[in-house]
């Protein structure tokens, strides 16, 4: 086993007492694998960020919902977020409390509502119509509201939540109407929350949203909490020394705003985050295999069985993740070359990462993309009827354990209607 290209991996020695390629010839290619060292230390730094007795760390399981994460980050002492049924319901069996979990709802039925309601969890809405649809059925009830501050950050427009072209939270100027239908149905506030964007790396626009979502928090009188939401950014170009985002400087300003509101307030209310990617996105490395090596038109392709079913994120939002090289044999690569690395799946924007200069690379090479614990298996598909691949968890010994099995081709018919399908 050489490690042709694999700095960060090796530094951190990331793979503890086993590497890649005897993780893939034990658990099949291609294959999540995550480091529990990694993932604690994430969730540490997150927790003592601010100087304040009452600041809780909301995880957001839709970054990464594997059941395996859900305990460690609520061993840690997490809160947890919800953004559906499903995640309501993962986080309960993951050992939260129903108080524990809040559900950040977005354009639901009275089904799911009635879901939230039943299981005990807190509720936020985020449009006038959704908070009379929940005071219709939840009347004298708890609620929190999601404001739009009308600032946004992130690392590509899919992923702004926050400012005057995204769908999310209820703009400020309609806060009477909040109170007439907080009124109307008996219901009381009991925090406001709000999430600008995905991936700042600067916290300038996050301390600014922060006065504002204040500015507004005043406006109620009797407030359990205030949800300052997350977004937290994560350095993506490693093998560029891409700096870190400053959690002392932005946890500094934001314990000294804190505590300035509190004094005008005139009682000690819960603060809270609620980052998912900084917690989980360094904490993985995607392996998979090299197949296919070829020229076309003056461009060197390297196949994989890494397709946008398995990886998403470059496909969707552009995004990049630095590109580690394993290899079996003792063959050297002898050059660097300019490669587009691309997947099996029948698209041509299946590319994972695209003109890379890299060592030379050859079929049966395991590749590892590294930081893809964050929107990677959660937002993984049977497209093209793929199979989603197993994880594994390197525990703090250094020892691999499976935390999912890699599906089956059975698993691609489970759904459907067994009598149909025998043809009854």
């Amino acid at each position: 086993m050489n490690y042709i290209y694999a700095k960060v991996s090796t530094a951190l020695n990331f793979f503890g007492k086993t590497n890649p390629v005897s993780l893939i010839e034990k658990y099949g290619s291609p294959l999540y694998v995550h480091n529990e060292t990694i993932l604690r230390e994430r969730c540490r730094e997150l927790k003592k960020m601010v100087d304040y007795k009452y600041f809780f760390v909301n995880y957001s399981p839709k970054a990464n919902s594997n059941l395996e994460v859900l305990k460690i980050v609520r061993d840690e002492g997490f809160l947890t977020d919800a953004m559906s049924p499903g995640e309501i319901y993962s986080n309960l069996k993951a050992g939260f409390k129903p108080e524990q979990i809040f559900y950040i709802s977005n354009n639901v039925n009275d089904e799911e509502f009635n879901y939230a309601i039943r299981a005990g969890v807190k509720i936020s809405v985020d449009s006038i119509s959704q908070l009379e649809r929940y005071g219709r059925l939840n009347p004298g009830g708890e609620v929190a509201i999601r404001i739009n501050p009308g600032i946004g950050a992130g690392h590509h427009k899919k992923v702004v939540t926050g400012g005057k072209k995204t769908k999310f939270g209820i703009e400020i100027r309609f806060l009477d109407e909040v109170k007439k239908i907080l009124k109307k149905y008996n219901l009381k506030i009991t925090g406001i929350n709000q999430h600008i964007g995905s991936l700042f790396m600067d916290g300038d626009s996050f301390i600014e949203s922060v006065d504002s979502i204040l500015t507004v928090a005043k406006e109620f009188n009797d407030l359990e909490f205030i949800d300052l939401g997350g977004g937290f950014g994560i350095p993506y170009h490693k093998y560029e020394n891409e700096e870190r985002l400053d959690l002392r400087s932005m946890g500094s300003k934001l314990s000294k705003i804190i505590s300035s509101w509190i004094k005008d307030y005139g009682k000690e209310i819960i603060f809270k985050i609620e980052p998912g990617r900084y917690v989980v996105a360094e904490s993985a490395i995607l392996l998979g295999t090299v197949h296919a090596v070829k020229m076309n038109y003056d461009i060197k392709y390297i196949g994989t069985d890494l397709g946008f079913n398995v990886l998403v994120r470059p496909v969707m939002y552009d995004s990049y993740h630095d590109i580690e090289i394993y290899r079996k044999s003792d063959k050297p690569s002898v050059k660097n070359e300019q490669v587009r690395i691309v997947g099996n799946i029948c698209e041509t924007g299946d590319i994972i990462a695209k003109d890379r200069i890299l060592p030379e690379i050859f079929e049966e090479d395991i590749l590892g993309v590294l930081d893809s614990g964050a929107y990677g298996y959660a937002m993984s598909s049977n497209y093209n009827n793929r199979l989603r691949p197993a994880e594994v968890l390197i525990d703090q010994d250094g020892h691999d354990w499976l935390i999912r099995r890699r599906e089956t081709l059975e698993d691609l018919l489970k759904t459907f209607d067994t009598l149909f399908l025998s043809g009854c």
